[in-house]
Formats: C-alpha cells, sequence, structure tokens
C-alpha cells in the first residue's frame, strides 16, 4: 500500500462502514461509504489516493488532493494551532506543517508552497514550506537546451528562483522574463546554460532556432486579434513588446524577420499588417 499516492486496489468486501480494498501484498484498506461508487462488483478494480485520518488508520479515498508524496504545491493554510499549520490540501483532513518545516510562519488564508513528504517518525503525511531542502543539483537530469517544467519558488534580487522537473534548482535572470510571475506557478521553459556547480541558468523562451516558430505564431494570433494591424515595429520599446507580446525586442525582429520572408506580413513605418 502506496501511502500519499494512487494506487489501483481491488475491491475484496462490503461492510456497513463502507468497502475494503486490497493490494497484490493482500494489505487492506477501508474506502469509506461517502465514496464508494453507486455501481461495483467484488474484484473490481478501482483507483484510490491512500493516507492517514484523524485517528491515524489507513483509509482510502477517490477524491484526488492538490498535492502527493514527493509533488509540490502552493496550498492555503486553513488555521494555525500550538502544533503546527494546517493546509486544504482538497481532503476532509486537512495537510499539517509543522513549526520547524516553516520557512516562514505562516498565517490562516496565507498560501504558501510546499513540498509534501513521509515523515519516517510518524509515519505521517506532511508538508515543509522549506522547499530547497527536497531538491539537489549535485546529479543533474537535464541538459542544456532541453526543455523543462518548472515551478516559480521564490524571487531573488536577480530573477526569479524555479523549482526545475521536481528535483533540481534553477534561476529565470530579470531580463529573461516577458510576463508577471506569482510563486507556485507552473511554467514550461529550457535549460539555457548549466553554470559550474551545476547551477542551472532558465529561460521562459526557447533558445536560438526553436524560439523562431512559436514567436510567429504568437504575433500572427495577435494579428488575427487585432484586425491584421499590430502597431509595433523594430523600432519599438522592448517594454512595450513585452507588455503586448510577452516577449523580448531581439525574438520579436526574428520572428517578424520569418514572416516577412514567408510573405505573410507587410512591414511599415507605423506597425506590421496581416497579408489578406
Amino acid at each position: 500500500m502506496k501511502l500519499g499516492e494512487i494506487n489501483t486496489l481491488e475491491i475484496l468486501r462490503e461492510t456497513d462502514h463502507g468497502i475494503y480494498l486490497i493490494d497484490a501484498e493482500d494489505e487492506e484498506v477501508l474506502l469509506p461509504n461517502r465514496y464508494v461508487p453507486e455501481a461495483f462488483k467484488i474484484w473490481d478494480k478501482i483507483d484510490v489516493f491512500v493516507y492517514l485520518d484523524n485517528e491515524e488508520r489507513l483509509v482510502a479515498t477517490t477524491d484526488m488532493p492538490y498535492i502527493k508524496k514527493g509533488e509540490f504545491a502552493l496550498l492555503r493554510c486553513n488555521q494555525v494551532t500550538d502544533f503546527g499549520a494546517f493546509l486544504d490540501w482538497g481532503l476532509v483532513k486537512e495537510l499539517f506543517c509543522p513549526f520547524k518545516e516553516q520557512a516562514f510562519k505562516m498565517k490562516p488564508g496565507g498560501w504558501y508552497l510546499v513540498h509534501c513528504y513521509l515523515d519516517e517518525k510518524t509515519e505521517r503525511l506532511v508538508a515543509s514550506s522549506k522547499t530547497n531542502r527536497f531538491l539537489d543539483n549535485r546529479d543533474l537530469t537535464v541538459d542544456q537546451f532541453e526543455e523543462v517544467d518548472l515551478i516559480a519558488s521564490h524571487p531573488s534580487d536577480i530573477g526569479w528562483n524555479v523549482i526545475v522537473n521536481k528535483k533540481h534548482t534553477g534561476l529565470i535572470y530579470k531580463d529573461n522574463i516577458f510576463k508577471d510571475i506569482s510563486v507556485g506557478d507552473r511554467l514550461q521553459g529550457v535549460v539555457k546554460k548549466i553554470r559550474p556547480g551545476n547551477k542551472l541558468d532558465i529561460s521562459l523562451e526557447k533558445i536560438g532556432f526553436r524560439n523562431i516558430e512559436p514567436n510567429a505564431q504568437r504575433i500572427l494570433r495577435e494579428l488575427e486579434d487585432n484586425d491584421g494591424v499590430l502597431n509595433l515595429t523594430d523600432k519599438s520599446n522592448p517594454e512595450a513588446i513585452k507588455a503586448q507580446l510577452e516577449m523580448s525586442k531581439k525574438s520579436f525582429k526574428k520572428a517578424v524577420g520569418t514572416l516577412y520572408k514567408q510573405r505573410q506580413i507587410e512591414i511599415k513605418p507605423n506597425g506590421i499588417y496581416l497579408v489578406k
């Protein structure tokens, strides 16, 4: 039985409290009545999330939590007690975050990026907002120019720190950010550079020739949404391009060049025009 994960189990028997499920190792768990499907047969297979209830008993649910063991997610703090904070993770029983696992003191109503893990001492699923201790860049599993999944961790003076593929830490420099970013945002990026010490520089734009086609498509969509006219040129302020298209001026010029060569646009002193 995998605590904190989705398990595919077989229906063993029905009781007054619900149905009991069994895994390949003959371990049983109760699926309470509120989660039992209307129609089922003994030995049917069912996907459930397994965790401990308020009485520290193993229990299953068909509700899917916002976060599972080994994952990161932005969760809301529902309450703080003398023992720690309790977070809403989409289940009846709230997810506990001890004071020692809080990077900053949590407050009710606040949102926090946390990692969910299994505490070996208590055998309970708990949360930690000290996310960096669950990341490691010593043995990288990514290469330069590889596309990666990102979670925005926290801002710094030089950009945004991000979680890369749920395993590593990375940095997006300010001059590579062309959209508003908030803690917990899930983004797509590219490994721009691997610096000494396995430090990852991340770009939200694809590198080199890989970047031209998506940006060209973005400009075409903007033209179509604006009656075929876009009041931007290679003389436009970089901030104006960033605000309207969420890309750098350099990327904009490359994409415009591609569209012009394909004869999909006309370039005029006051902007670019879609060829009809």
